[in-house]
């Protein structure tokens, strides 16, 4: 029996709640609000790494936590993560504030984490006359 290979092309019209594999992950809703990590604020406690090990990570240069994965782990895992953060430095926040805080973050100059800091270059040594 020959296969019409016109039915490739064929798509159902119309919207539908059933999972489609489009979704963050298989079945799942996409949230309300994104998941943020302030690394200005960040000690680098790696306690939300440990939590929700699908959504935050270690970023290497700076020792601080960041998100990896908007969607990788439940709603109750990533709560919990912001529950145990210690310097409350995890916030949720509208989707469409991600790239404004990313802008402001990318602003600062934030030291790695267990390095010296930086000389400032506005400060000058004093001479002794």
């Amino acid at each position: 029996m020959p296969v019409d290979p016109s039915t490739a092309f064929r798509v159902l019209v119309g919207n539908s709640d059933a999972p489609n594999g489009s979704e963050p992950r298989l079945g799942g809703q996409l949230r309300e609000r994104a998941i943020w990590v302030d690394e200005s604020v960040c000690i680098g406690c790696r306690y939300c790494s440990h939590v929700a090990t699908n959504t935050f990570v270690i970023e290497p240069l700076l020792g601080r936590s960041r998100v990896i994965r908007q969607n990788g782990d439940s709603t109750d895992l990533v709560q919990e993560a912001v529950d145990t953060c210690p310097v409350d430095c995890i916030h949720w926040v509208p989707f469409e504030d991600l790239d404004r805080l990313r802008e402001e973050l990318e602003l600062m100059e934030i030291q790695p984490l267990g390095f010296p800091p930086k000389k400032s270059n506005r400060l000058k040594k004093r001479r002794n006359i």
